[in-house]
């Protein structure tokens, strides 16, 4: 029986280590910056209007994923699902971006939440997404355990916290493009051990009963 392991994970003959690691620099960079010029009262669709022109600001050659600019109440919601509409960021307020560039044929991909107020809970739930984000990625790299296992493990972490994890959302392949040859299917429902750099954690955790969310991803 061939070894779907050796496909699933790989590559193609132009990916470049350097490469792809320079077009996640450059993703993360526009998420910072994107953050710092979000102002109050601006609208989800102004804030993909300002990703795209950061974005262009870089030199993106295509975007392999929609872009996603949540706010509010629309934190919650998982990717495929559409915003509730007239929703605008507020001083006391939360949102997250998404985004998938493609820099020199190679994929990026980073989601971070960001908090306009000294609100204590929304404060809490961002760093609670970071904090699972990072124990269940050192639990990958220390344990080497499956997608499966790593979402299992994110889940009861996040608990642990006070949250809900998502399992809507939960990981993928990246590559040069389109990692999509080799794998279509989540991380959390894969048996693989992710190789290093291959795989993105997607972490999307919410409020048990309030009406808002957190989301951090990056490689792993």
């Amino acid at each position: 029986m061939k070894d779907q392991s050796k496909t699933i994970q790989d590559v193609g003959c132009s990916f470049d280590i350097d490469k792809y690691l320079n077009a996640r620099k450059l993703t993360i960079e526009a998420v910072k910056e994107v953050s710092a010029l979000v102002c109050v009262g601006m609208t989800e669709d102004d804030g993909q209007k300002l990703i795209d022109e950061v974005l262009a600001s870089k030199g993106v050659e295509k975007k392999w994923h929609p872009t996603k600019f949540r706010i509010g109440k629309n934190t919650v919601k998982s990717f495929r699902e559409k915003s509730d509409e007239g929703v605008t960021l507020k001083e006391d307020d939360l949102f997250f971006i998404d985004i998938g560039p493609v820099f020199d044929g190679h994929e990026g991909d980073y989601g971070e939440t960001f908090v306009t107020s000294n609100n204590p809970e929304y404060l809490k739930i961002k760093k609670a997404s970071e904090d699972v984000f990072h124990t269940t990625a050192n639990k990958c790299r220390d344990e080497g355990l499956t997608g499966v296992e790593l979402y299992e493990f994110a889940q009861s972490y996040a608990r642990d916290l006070g949250y809900e994890l998502n399992l809507k959302m939960s990981g993928h392949r990246l590559a040069d493009f389109p990692h999509a040859v080799y794998f279509r299917g989540s991380l959390g429902s894969s048996d693989i051990k992710p190789k290093k750099n291959l795989w993105i954690l997607e972490i999307h955790i919410r409020h048990p009963k309030n009406e808002y969310g957190a989301f951090f991803e990056d490689l792993i």
